[in-house]
Protein backbone atom coordinates (compact mmCIF):
# COMPACT_ATOMS: atom_id res chain seq x y z
CA UNK A 1 0.00 0.00 0.00
CA UNK A 2 1.20 3.57 -0.61
CA UNK A 3 2.26 5.71 2.33
CA UNK A 4 -0.74 7.95 1.68
CA UNK A 5 -4.11 6.28 1.18
CA UNK A 6 -6.16 8.69 -0.88
CA UNK A 7 -9.89 8.93 -0.37
CA UNK A 8 -11.87 8.85 -3.62
CA UNK A 9 -15.14 10.66 -4.35
CA UNK A 10 -17.22 10.09 -7.50
CA UNK A 11 -19.87 12.70 -8.35
CA UNK A 12 -22.04 11.20 -11.06
CA UNK A 13 -24.45 13.03 -13.35
CA UNK A 14 -27.01 11.47 -15.68
CA UNK A 15 -27.62 12.01 -19.39
CA UNK A 16 -25.20 14.93 -19.62
CA UNK A 17 -22.95 16.07 -22.42
CA UNK A 18 -20.37 18.74 -21.53
CA UNK A 19 -22.89 21.63 -21.44
CA UNK A 20 -21.00 23.24 -18.55
CA UNK A 21 -19.44 26.63 -18.06
CA UNK A 22 -15.97 25.11 -17.68
CA UNK A 23 -16.38 23.57 -21.13
CA UNK A 24 -17.14 26.96 -22.62
CA UNK A 25 -20.94 26.80 -22.71
CA UNK A 26 -22.22 30.40 -22.31
CA UNK A 27 -25.73 29.31 -21.29
CA UNK A 28 -24.70 27.02 -18.41
CA UNK A 29 -25.02 28.11 -14.79
CA UNK A 30 -22.61 25.70 -13.11
CA UNK A 31 -20.39 27.70 -10.71
CA UNK A 32 -19.62 24.81 -8.33
CA UNK A 33 -18.64 22.42 -11.12
CA UNK A 34 -16.64 25.20 -12.76
CA UNK A 35 -14.81 25.75 -9.47
CA UNK A 36 -13.95 22.06 -9.36
CA UNK A 37 -12.53 22.35 -12.90
CA UNK A 38 -10.52 25.41 -11.86
CA UNK A 39 -9.02 23.39 -8.99
CA UNK A 40 -8.31 20.33 -11.13
CA UNK A 41 -8.16 18.98 -14.67
CA UNK A 42 -10.73 18.92 -17.45
CA UNK A 43 -10.80 16.02 -19.92
CA UNK A 44 -12.49 17.05 -23.20
CA UNK A 45 -12.05 13.59 -24.77
CA UNK A 46 -13.92 11.39 -22.27
CA UNK A 47 -16.47 8.85 -23.53
CA UNK A 48 -18.91 6.31 -22.10
CA UNK A 49 -19.04 2.78 -23.48
CA UNK A 50 -22.75 3.05 -24.29
CA UNK A 51 -25.18 5.87 -24.95
CA UNK A 52 -27.54 4.66 -22.24
CA UNK A 53 -27.24 4.25 -18.49
CA UNK A 54 -27.39 0.59 -17.39
CA UNK A 55 -24.85 -0.89 -19.86
CA UNK A 56 -22.58 2.10 -19.23
CA UNK A 57 -22.83 1.75 -15.45
CA UNK A 58 -22.17 -2.00 -15.68
CA UNK A 59 -18.86 -1.22 -17.40
CA UNK A 60 -17.96 1.46 -14.85
CA UNK A 61 -18.63 -0.64 -11.75
CA UNK A 62 -16.93 -3.82 -13.05
CA UNK A 63 -14.17 -2.42 -15.27
CA UNK A 64 -15.47 -4.78 -17.99
CA UNK A 65 -17.15 -3.98 -21.30
CA UNK A 66 -20.89 -4.64 -21.12
CA UNK A 67 -20.65 -6.54 -24.39
CA UNK A 68 -18.04 -8.86 -22.83
CA UNK A 69 -20.11 -9.85 -19.78
CA UNK A 70 -23.64 -9.87 -21.23
CA UNK A 71 -24.70 -6.52 -19.78
CA UNK A 72 -25.30 -4.80 -23.14
CA UNK A 73 -29.11 -5.03 -23.44
CA UNK A 74 -31.00 -2.05 -22.00
CA UNK A 75 -32.15 -3.23 -19.59
CA UNK A 76 -32.23 -6.75 -18.24
CA UNK A 77 -35.19 -6.01 -15.97
CA UNK A 78 -37.25 -5.16 -19.05
CA UNK A 79 -40.37 -7.14 -19.93
CA UNK A 80 -41.93 -6.65 -23.36
CA UNK A 81 -45.72 -6.74 -22.84
CA UNK A 82 -46.21 -7.12 -26.60
CA UNK A 83 -44.04 -10.25 -26.81
CA UNK A 84 -44.38 -12.31 -23.61
CA UNK A 85 -42.34 -15.13 -25.15
CA UNK A 86 -39.19 -12.96 -24.95
CA UNK A 87 -36.83 -13.33 -21.95
CA UNK A 88 -38.36 -12.55 -18.60
CA UNK A 89 -36.44 -10.10 -16.41
CA UNK A 90 -33.06 -11.37 -15.33
CA UNK A 91 -29.89 -10.02 -13.78
CA UNK A 92 -26.57 -10.24 -15.57
CA UNK A 93 -24.35 -13.03 -14.24
CA UNK A 94 -20.80 -12.32 -15.41
CA UNK A 95 -17.89 -14.76 -15.05
CA UNK A 96 -17.28 -15.60 -11.38
CA UNK A 97 -14.04 -13.62 -11.16
CA UNK A 98 -15.83 -10.35 -11.99
CA UNK A 99 -16.44 -8.19 -8.91
CA UNK A 100 -17.63 -4.63 -8.28
CA UNK A 101 -14.74 -2.18 -8.10
CA UNK A 102 -15.92 -1.30 -4.58
CA UNK A 103 -15.34 -4.89 -3.38
CA UNK A 104 -11.61 -4.63 -4.10
CA UNK A 105 -11.52 -1.40 -2.11
CA UNK A 106 -13.47 -2.89 0.80
CA UNK A 107 -11.01 -5.78 0.86
CA UNK A 108 -8.20 -3.22 1.12
CA UNK A 109 -9.82 -1.57 4.15
CA UNK A 110 -11.76 1.24 2.46
CA UNK A 111 -15.22 2.29 3.58
CA UNK A 112 -17.39 2.24 0.45
CA UNK A 113 -20.68 4.14 0.23
CA UNK A 114 -23.07 4.70 -2.67
CA UNK A 115 -25.78 7.35 -2.60
CA UNK A 116 -27.94 5.97 -4.05
CA UNK A 117 -28.53 4.79 -7.66
CA UNK A 118 -26.97 1.55 -8.86
CA UNK A 119 -28.60 0.40 -12.16
CA UNK A 120 -25.72 -1.94 -13.00
CA UNK A 121 -27.84 -4.54 -14.83
CA UNK A 122 -27.70 -6.53 -11.60
CA UNK A 123 -28.71 -5.73 -8.01
CA UNK A 124 -25.70 -4.72 -5.99
CA UNK A 125 -24.68 -7.80 -3.98
CA UNK A 126 -24.52 -7.35 -0.21
CA UNK A 127 -20.71 -7.46 -0.44
CA UNK A 128 -20.46 -4.50 -2.84
CA UNK A 129 -20.95 -1.60 -0.42
CA UNK A 130 -20.66 -0.80 3.26
CA UNK A 131 -23.63 1.53 2.77
CA UNK A 132 -25.89 1.88 -0.26
CA UNK A 133 -28.98 4.07 -0.10
CA UNK A 134 -30.23 7.60 0.32
CA UNK A 135 -28.34 8.06 3.58
CA UNK A 136 -25.03 6.54 2.42
CA UNK A 137 -22.12 8.88 3.10
CA UNK A 138 -18.42 8.73 3.90
CA UNK A 139 -19.38 9.96 7.37
CA UNK A 140 -20.46 6.40 8.22
CA UNK A 141 -16.88 5.15 8.22
CA UNK A 142 -14.74 4.29 11.23
CA UNK A 143 -12.42 7.07 12.48
CA UNK A 144 -9.44 7.46 10.19
CA UNK A 145 -10.69 4.87 7.68
CA UNK A 146 -10.07 5.79 4.02
CA UNK A 147 -13.22 5.94 1.91
CA UNK A 148 -14.61 5.54 -1.59
CA UNK A 149 -17.88 7.49 -1.82
CA UNK A 150 -20.26 7.81 -4.77
CA UNK A 151 -23.01 10.40 -5.06
CA UNK A 152 -25.42 10.01 -8.01
CA UNK A 153 -27.48 13.03 -9.03
CA UNK A 154 -30.42 12.25 -11.30
CA UNK A 155 -32.07 15.60 -12.11
CA UNK A 156 -30.47 15.75 -15.57
CA UNK A 157 -32.07 12.48 -16.70
CA UNK A 158 -33.73 12.60 -20.12
CA UNK A 159 -37.18 12.70 -18.50
CA UNK A 160 -36.23 16.03 -16.90
CA UNK A 161 -36.74 17.67 -20.30
CA UNK A 162 -40.42 16.73 -20.37
CA UNK A 163 -42.91 19.51 -19.55
CA UNK A 164 -43.32 20.30 -15.86
CA UNK A 165 -46.61 22.19 -15.37
CA UNK A 166 -46.30 24.91 -12.78
CA UNK A 167 -42.50 24.93 -12.85
CA UNK A 168 -41.31 28.04 -14.71
CA UNK A 169 -38.09 28.03 -16.68
CA UNK A 170 -35.07 29.95 -15.46
CA UNK A 171 -33.02 29.46 -18.63
CA UNK A 172 -34.20 31.63 -21.50
CA UNK A 173 -35.17 29.33 -24.39
CA UNK A 174 -34.09 32.02 -26.83
CA UNK A 175 -30.49 31.59 -25.62
CA UNK A 176 -30.11 27.84 -26.19
CA UNK A 177 -28.64 26.44 -29.40
CA UNK A 178 -30.24 23.31 -30.84
CA UNK A 179 -28.02 20.74 -32.59
CA UNK A 180 -28.40 21.11 -36.38
CA UNK A 181 -30.04 17.68 -36.74
CA UNK A 182 -32.93 18.60 -34.41
CA UNK A 183 -35.86 20.98 -34.96
CA UNK A 184 -35.43 24.56 -33.79
CA UNK A 185 -38.94 25.19 -32.50
CA UNK A 186 -40.29 26.79 -29.31
CA UNK A 187 -41.15 23.39 -27.79
CA UNK A 188 -37.72 21.97 -28.60
CA UNK A 189 -35.98 25.02 -27.17
CA UNK A 190 -38.04 24.81 -23.99
CA UNK A 191 -36.99 21.18 -23.54
CA UNK A 192 -33.30 22.04 -23.86
CA UNK A 193 -33.74 25.07 -21.58
CA UNK A 194 -35.26 22.72 -19.01
CA UNK A 195 -32.10 20.60 -19.23
CA UNK A 196 -29.96 23.66 -18.46
CA UNK A 197 -32.16 24.33 -15.43
CA UNK A 198 -31.60 20.74 -14.30
CA UNK A 199 -27.84 21.12 -14.78
CA UNK A 200 -28.01 24.10 -12.43
CA UNK A 201 -29.81 21.86 -9.91
CA UNK A 202 -27.15 19.15 -9.98
CA UNK A 203 -24.45 21.83 -9.84
CA UNK A 204 -25.89 22.98 -6.51
CA UNK A 205 -26.06 19.37 -5.29
CA UNK A 206 -22.45 18.77 -6.28
CA UNK A 207 -21.50 21.99 -4.53
CA UNK A 208 -23.08 20.80 -1.28
CA UNK A 209 -21.09 17.53 -1.36
CA UNK A 210 -17.86 19.41 -2.07
CA UNK A 211 -18.62 21.83 0.76
CA UNK A 212 -19.20 18.88 3.13
CA UNK A 213 -15.85 17.44 2.07
CA UNK A 214 -14.14 20.73 2.88
CA UNK A 215 -16.04 21.14 6.16
CA UNK A 216 -14.84 17.69 7.24
CA UNK A 217 -11.25 18.70 6.53
CA UNK A 218 -10.92 16.04 3.81
CA UNK A 219 -10.53 18.06 0.61
CA UNK A 220 -6.73 17.79 0.54
CA UNK A 221 -6.84 14.02 1.12
CA UNK A 222 -9.46 13.17 -1.50
CA UNK A 223 -9.34 12.64 -5.26
CA UNK A 224 -12.61 13.91 -6.76
CA UNK A 225 -14.02 12.68 -10.08
CA UNK A 226 -17.09 14.30 -11.67
CA UNK A 227 -18.54 12.54 -14.72
CA UNK A 228 -21.75 11.50 -16.47
CA UNK A 229 -22.96 8.00 -17.24
CA UNK A 230 -23.47 8.94 -20.93
CA UNK A 231 -24.34 11.88 -23.16
CA UNK A 232 -27.41 14.08 -23.24
CA UNK A 233 -30.97 12.79 -23.52
CA UNK A 234 -31.81 14.45 -26.84
CA UNK A 235 -32.71 12.36 -29.91
CA UNK A 236 -29.60 11.12 -31.76
CA UNK A 237 -27.72 11.65 -28.52
CA UNK A 238 -28.90 9.20 -25.86
CA UNK A 239 -28.99 5.57 -27.05
CA UNK A 240 -26.55 6.24 -29.90
CA UNK A 241 -22.75 6.02 -30.18
CA UNK A 242 -22.52 9.43 -31.81
CA UNK A 243 -20.51 11.87 -29.70
CA UNK A 244 -23.76 13.46 -28.48
CA UNK A 245 -24.59 10.10 -26.88
CA UNK A 246 -21.21 9.06 -25.48
CA UNK A 247 -19.04 12.17 -24.99
CA UNK A 248 -19.28 13.13 -21.34
CA UNK A 249 -17.82 15.69 -18.95
CA UNK A 250 -14.93 14.44 -16.85
CA UNK A 251 -13.25 16.56 -14.18
CA UNK A 252 -10.61 15.35 -11.71
CA UNK A 253 -9.20 17.19 -8.70
CA UNK A 254 -6.13 15.50 -7.18
CA UNK A 255 -4.44 17.88 -4.73
CA UNK A 256 -0.70 18.18 -5.27
CA UNK A 257 -0.72 15.92 -8.32
CA UNK A 258 -2.84 17.74 -10.93
CA UNK A 259 -2.23 21.34 -11.88
CA UNK A 260 -5.24 23.55 -11.14
CA UNK A 261 -7.08 24.68 -14.25
CA UNK A 262 -5.32 22.17 -16.49
CA UNK A 263 -6.78 20.49 -19.58
CA UNK A 264 -5.76 17.00 -20.68
CA UNK A 265 -5.73 15.87 -24.28
CA UNK A 266 -5.84 12.22 -23.21
CA UNK A 267 -8.49 9.93 -24.61
CA UNK A 268 -10.45 8.40 -21.71
CA UNK A 269 -13.15 5.74 -21.57
CA UNK A 270 -15.49 5.56 -18.59
CA UNK A 271 -14.51 1.89 -18.26
CA UNK A 272 -11.19 3.34 -17.00
CA UNK A 273 -12.72 4.97 -13.90
CA UNK A 274 -12.60 1.85 -11.75
CA UNK A 275 -9.03 0.82 -12.61
CA UNK A 276 -7.89 4.41 -12.05
CA UNK A 277 -9.57 4.49 -8.63
CA UNK A 278 -7.92 1.21 -7.63
CA UNK A 279 -4.54 2.48 -8.78
CA UNK A 280 -4.83 5.72 -6.80
CA UNK A 281 -5.84 3.72 -3.72
CA UNK A 282 -2.78 1.50 -4.10
CA UNK A 283 -4.88 -1.62 -4.77
CA UNK A 284 -3.23 -4.09 -7.18
CA UNK A 285 -5.13 -4.22 -10.47
CA UNK A 286 -6.79 -7.56 -11.28
CA UNK A 287 -5.49 -8.64 -14.67
CA UNK A 288 -8.94 -9.43 -16.06
CA UNK A 289 -9.99 -5.75 -15.96
CA UNK A 290 -10.61 -4.39 -19.45
CA UNK A 291 -10.30 -0.73 -18.50
CA UNK A 292 -6.96 0.89 -17.75
CA UNK A 293 -5.83 3.69 -15.41
CA UNK A 294 -5.56 7.14 -16.94
CA UNK A 295 -3.97 8.68 -13.83
CA UNK A 296 -1.50 7.52 -11.22
CA UNK A 297 1.48 5.19 -11.26
CA UNK A 298 -0.19 2.65 -13.56
CA UNK A 299 -1.48 5.16 -16.13
CA UNK A 300 -1.37 4.13 -19.78
CA UNK A 301 -2.40 6.26 -22.76
CA UNK A 302 -5.29 5.18 -24.96
CA UNK A 303 -5.41 5.30 -28.75
CA UNK A 304 -9.07 4.30 -29.06
CA UNK A 305 -12.35 4.14 -27.17
CA UNK A 306 -15.24 1.80 -27.98
CA UNK A 307 -19.01 1.89 -27.61
CA UNK A 308 -22.06 -0.19 -28.45
CA UNK A 309 -25.79 -0.03 -28.93
CA UNK A 310 -28.08 -3.03 -28.46
CA UNK A 311 -31.68 -3.57 -27.37
CA UNK A 312 -33.34 -0.51 -25.92
CA UNK A 313 -36.57 -1.43 -24.17
CA UNK A 314 -38.77 -2.99 -26.89
CA UNK A 315 -36.40 -2.57 -29.85
CA UNK A 316 -33.46 -4.85 -30.70
CA UNK A 317 -30.42 -3.48 -32.49
CA UNK A 318 -26.66 -4.01 -32.72
CA UNK A 319 -24.25 -1.17 -33.47
CA UNK A 320 -20.56 -0.97 -32.60
CA UNK A 321 -18.26 2.05 -32.70
CA UNK A 322 -14.58 2.87 -32.36
CA UNK A 323 -13.10 6.34 -31.98
CA UNK A 324 -9.63 7.82 -31.85
CA UNK A 325 -8.84 11.43 -31.09
CA UNK A 326 -10.20 12.51 -34.47
CA UNK A 327 -12.16 9.82 -36.32
CA UNK A 328 -15.33 7.94 -35.38
CA UNK A 329 -16.18 4.63 -37.05
CA UNK A 330 -19.69 3.16 -36.65
CA UNK A 331 -20.82 -0.25 -37.91
CA UNK A 332 -24.48 -1.20 -38.22
CA UNK A 333 -25.22 -4.91 -37.99
CA UNK A 334 -28.88 -4.34 -38.93
CA UNK A 335 -28.65 -1.67 -41.64
CA UNK A 336 -32.15 -2.49 -42.93
CA UNK A 337 -33.67 -1.28 -39.68
CA UNK A 338 -34.76 2.36 -39.52
CA UNK A 339 -32.88 4.68 -37.20
CA UNK A 340 -36.13 5.34 -35.37
CA UNK A 341 -37.43 2.05 -34.06
CA UNK A 342 -40.44 1.96 -31.79
CA UNK A 343 -39.30 2.90 -28.29
CA UNK A 344 -42.32 4.31 -26.41
CA UNK A 345 -40.25 5.89 -23.67
CA UNK A 346 -38.17 7.88 -26.13
CA UNK A 347 -41.30 8.92 -28.04
CA UNK A 348 -42.44 10.77 -24.92
CA UNK A 349 -39.59 13.25 -25.36
CA UNK A 350 -40.95 16.63 -26.53
CA UNK A 351 -38.14 17.04 -29.08
CA UNK A 352 -38.90 13.59 -30.48
CA UNK A 353 -42.55 14.55 -30.73
CA UNK A 354 -41.56 17.69 -32.61
CA UNK A 355 -39.47 15.59 -34.99
CA UNK A 356 -42.39 13.27 -35.68
CA UNK A 357 -44.80 16.17 -36.17
CA UNK A 358 -42.59 18.04 -38.61
CA UNK A 359 -41.68 14.90 -40.53
CA UNK A 360 -45.36 14.02 -40.95
CA UNK A 361 -45.97 17.54 -42.23
CA UNK A 362 -43.09 17.30 -44.71
CA UNK A 363 -41.48 20.26 -42.98
CA UNK A 364 -38.04 18.72 -42.26
CA UNK A 365 -35.14 19.23 -44.61
CA UNK A 366 -31.37 18.97 -44.73
CA UNK A 367 -29.61 17.67 -41.62
CA UNK A 368 -32.88 17.56 -39.69
CA UNK A 369 -33.78 14.49 -41.73
CA UNK A 370 -30.76 12.60 -40.37
CA UNK A 371 -32.82 10.19 -38.25
CA UNK A 372 -35.28 9.49 -41.09
CA UNK A 373 -32.75 8.51 -43.75
CA UNK A 374 -31.82 4.88 -44.49
CA UNK A 375 -29.03 3.49 -42.37
CA UNK A 376 -25.67 2.90 -44.03
CA UNK A 377 -23.65 -0.23 -43.31
CA UNK A 378 -20.77 1.90 -42.04
CA UNK A 379 -20.21 5.48 -40.97
CA UNK A 380 -16.93 7.37 -40.70
CA UNK A 381 -16.67 10.91 -39.36
CA UNK A 382 -13.92 13.45 -38.98
CA UNK A 383 -15.01 14.81 -35.61
CA UNK A 384 -12.68 17.79 -35.80
CA UNK A 385 -14.14 19.06 -39.07
CA UNK A 386 -17.64 17.69 -38.43
CA UNK A 387 -18.34 17.63 -34.67
CA UNK A 388 -22.05 16.81 -35.17
CA UNK A 389 -21.14 13.74 -37.28
CA UNK A 390 -23.33 14.57 -40.26
CA UNK A 391 -20.94 14.01 -43.22
CA UNK A 392 -20.36 10.29 -43.64
CA UNK A 393 -16.92 9.74 -45.18
CA UNK A 394 -17.09 5.95 -45.44
CA UNK A 395 -17.33 6.08 -49.23
CA UNK A 396 -14.72 8.83 -49.67
CA UNK A 397 -11.71 7.36 -51.54
CA UNK A 398 -9.44 9.87 -49.81
CA UNK A 399 -10.36 8.31 -46.41
CA UNK A 400 -10.02 4.68 -47.48
CA UNK A 401 -6.89 4.09 -45.40
CA UNK A 402 -8.55 5.56 -42.31
CA UNK A 403 -11.68 3.49 -42.90
CA UNK A 404 -9.70 0.26 -43.17
CA UNK A 405 -7.67 1.10 -40.06
CA UNK A 406 -10.79 1.76 -38.01
CA UNK A 407 -12.41 -1.43 -39.29
CA UNK A 408 -9.40 -3.42 -38.11
CA UNK A 409 -9.39 -1.67 -34.74
CA UNK A 410 -13.04 -2.54 -34.13
CA UNK A 411 -12.56 -6.14 -35.25
CA UNK A 412 -9.50 -6.54 -33.02
CA UNK A 413 -11.40 -5.16 -30.03
CA UNK A 414 -14.30 -7.56 -30.57
CA UNK A 415 -11.93 -10.51 -30.93
CA UNK A 416 -9.92 -9.59 -27.83
CA UNK A 417 -12.84 -9.13 -25.46
CA UNK A 418 -15.65 -11.08 -27.10
CA UNK A 419 -19.02 -9.67 -28.07
CA UNK A 420 -22.11 -11.24 -26.54
CA UNK A 421 -24.26 -9.17 -28.86
CA UNK A 422 -23.90 -12.17 -31.18
CA UNK A 423 -25.73 -14.39 -28.66
CA UNK A 424 -29.54 -14.31 -28.80
CA UNK A 425 -30.80 -12.73 -25.60
CA UNK A 426 -33.11 -15.64 -24.79
CA UNK A 427 -30.15 -18.02 -24.95
CA UNK A 428 -27.96 -15.70 -22.89
CA UNK A 429 -30.65 -15.20 -20.24
CA UNK A 430 -31.18 -18.98 -19.99
CA UNK A 431 -27.46 -19.45 -19.34
CA UNK A 432 -27.50 -16.84 -16.60
CA UNK A 433 -30.80 -17.78 -14.95
CA UNK A 434 -31.42 -21.48 -15.73
CA UNK A 435 -35.12 -22.16 -15.91
CA UNK A 436 -35.83 -18.45 -15.54
CA UNK A 437 -34.98 -18.52 -11.82
CA UNK A 438 -32.33 -16.38 -10.20
CA UNK A 439 -29.47 -18.49 -8.81
CA UNK A 440 -28.93 -18.19 -5.07
CA UNK A 441 -25.64 -17.73 -3.25
CA UNK A 442 -24.92 -20.51 -0.78
CA UNK A 443 -24.95 -19.52 2.88
CA UNK A 444 -21.45 -19.22 4.34
CA UNK A 445 -20.01 -21.93 6.54
CA UNK A 446 -18.22 -21.16 9.83
CA UNK A 447 -15.26 -23.47 10.37
CA UNK A 448 -13.48 -23.35 13.78
CA UNK A 449 -9.77 -24.06 14.08
CA UNK A 450 -8.84 -24.55 17.75
CA UNK A 451 -7.16 -27.08 20.04
CA UNK A 452 -8.97 -30.34 19.37
CA UNK A 453 -10.79 -28.89 16.36
CA UNK A 454 -8.53 -28.97 13.29
CA UNK A 455 -10.89 -27.20 10.90
CA UNK A 456 -12.32 -30.25 9.17
CA UNK A 457 -16.01 -29.55 9.72
CA UNK A 458 -18.18 -26.41 9.91
CA UNK A 459 -20.18 -25.69 13.01
CA UNK A 460 -23.84 -24.80 12.82
CA UNK A 461 -24.40 -23.06 16.14
CA UNK A 462 -20.98 -22.17 17.48
CA UNK A 463 -19.90 -23.86 20.70
CA UNK A 464 -17.26 -23.88 23.42
CA UNK A 465 -13.58 -23.75 22.50
CA UNK A 466 -10.25 -23.16 24.15
CA UNK A 467 -8.08 -20.31 22.88
CA UNK A 468 -6.57 -19.71 20.47
CA UNK A 469 -9.62 -19.93 18.19
CA UNK A 470 -9.54 -19.10 14.49
CA UNK A 471 -12.61 -19.06 12.28
CA UNK A 472 -12.49 -19.75 8.60
CA UNK A 473 -15.50 -18.60 6.57
CA UNK A 474 -16.36 -20.50 3.41
CA UNK A 475 -18.96 -20.14 0.65
CA UNK A 476 -19.56 -22.96 -1.82
CA UNK A 477 -20.74 -20.60 -4.59
CA UNK A 478 -18.03 -19.94 -7.15
CA UNK A 479 -17.12 -16.27 -7.26
CA UNK A 480 -19.00 -15.32 -4.09
CA UNK A 481 -17.57 -12.96 -1.49
CA UNK A 482 -18.38 -13.14 2.22
CA UNK A 483 -18.90 -10.37 4.76
CA UNK A 484 -19.24 -10.68 8.51
CA UNK A 485 -20.17 -8.73 11.60
CA UNK A 486 -19.81 -9.39 15.31
CA UNK A 487 -22.21 -8.85 18.22
CA UNK A 488 -24.66 -6.56 16.41
CA UNK A 489 -28.36 -7.16 16.99
CA UNK A 490 -29.74 -5.13 14.09
CA UNK A 491 -28.37 -6.17 10.69
CA UNK A 492 -29.23 -2.84 9.10
CA UNK A 493 -27.02 -1.00 11.58
CA UNK A 494 -24.26 -3.59 11.82
CA UNK A 495 -20.80 -2.72 10.56
CA UNK A 496 -20.04 -5.45 8.07
CA UNK A 497 -16.47 -6.32 7.05
CA UNK A 498 -15.43 -8.15 3.90
CA UNK A 499 -13.82 -11.48 4.75
CA UNK A 500 -10.21 -11.64 3.54
CA UNK A 501 -8.42 -13.68 6.25
CA UNK A 502 -9.27 -16.08 9.11
CA UNK A 503 -10.86 -14.38 12.12
CA UNK A 504 -9.21 -14.59 15.54
CA UNK A 505 -11.69 -14.73 18.42
CA UNK A 506 -10.59 -13.52 21.86
CA UNK A 507 -11.63 -15.19 25.13
CA UNK A 508 -15.24 -14.50 26.00
CA UNK A 509 -18.58 -14.87 24.24
CA UNK A 510 -18.96 -13.64 20.67
CA UNK A 511 -21.86 -13.86 18.22
CA UNK A 512 -20.77 -13.81 14.61
CA UNK A 513 -23.02 -13.34 11.60
CA UNK A 514 -21.99 -13.88 8.00
CA UNK A 515 -23.58 -13.62 4.56
CA UNK A 516 -22.36 -13.96 0.99
CA UNK A 517 -23.10 -12.44 -2.40
CA UNK A 518 -22.18 -12.78 -6.04
CA UNK A 519 -23.06 -10.55 -8.97
CA UNK A 520 -26.38 -11.63 -10.52
CA UNK A 521 -27.17 -14.12 -7.73
CA UNK A 522 -29.59 -13.57 -4.88
CA UNK A 523 -27.72 -12.89 -1.65
CA UNK A 524 -27.29 -15.83 0.66
CA UNK A 525 -29.22 -16.49 3.81
CA UNK A 526 -27.44 -15.19 6.87
CA UNK A 527 -25.49 -17.59 9.06
CA UNK A 528 -25.13 -16.81 12.78
CA UNK A 529 -23.40 -18.60 15.62
CA UNK A 530 -22.27 -17.87 19.17
CA UNK A 531 -18.79 -18.90 20.31
CA UNK A 532 -17.61 -19.20 23.90
CA UNK A 533 -13.83 -19.08 24.07
CA UNK A 534 -11.97 -19.99 27.26
CA UNK A 535 -8.45 -18.82 27.90
CA UNK A 536 -5.89 -21.42 26.85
Amino acid sequence: MPARRWNVLWITLEDSSPRLGCYGDPVARTPHIDRLAADGCRFPLAFSTAGVCAPSRAAVITGMYATAIGAHQMRTTHTNPHAPELPTPYAVVPPPYVQPISAYLRAAGYYCSNNAKTDYQFPAPCTAWDACGNEAHWRGRAPGQPFFAVFNFTATHESGMWPRPGRPLTTDPAQVVMPPYLPDTPLAREALARHYDNLATVDAQAGRVLDELAADGLAEDTVVFLWSDHGEGLPRGKRWPYDAGIRVPLLVRWPGHIDPGSVSGDLVSMIDLGPTTLSLAGVPLPLHLQGQPFLGPDARPRRYVFAGRDRHDEAYDMVRAARDRRYKYIRHYHPKLPYLQWIPYRNRHPVMQELWRLYAEGALEGDRLALFRPRPVEELYDTEADPFELRNLASDPARRETLERMRRVLDDWRREYGDMGEVPEAEMAARMWPGGAQPVTAAPLLVPIAPGSPGLEPCADGGHFRAPLLLQLHCATQGALIEWTMDAEDGDRARWTLYTAPLRLTPGTSTLRARAGRIGFRDSAERAATFVVEAG
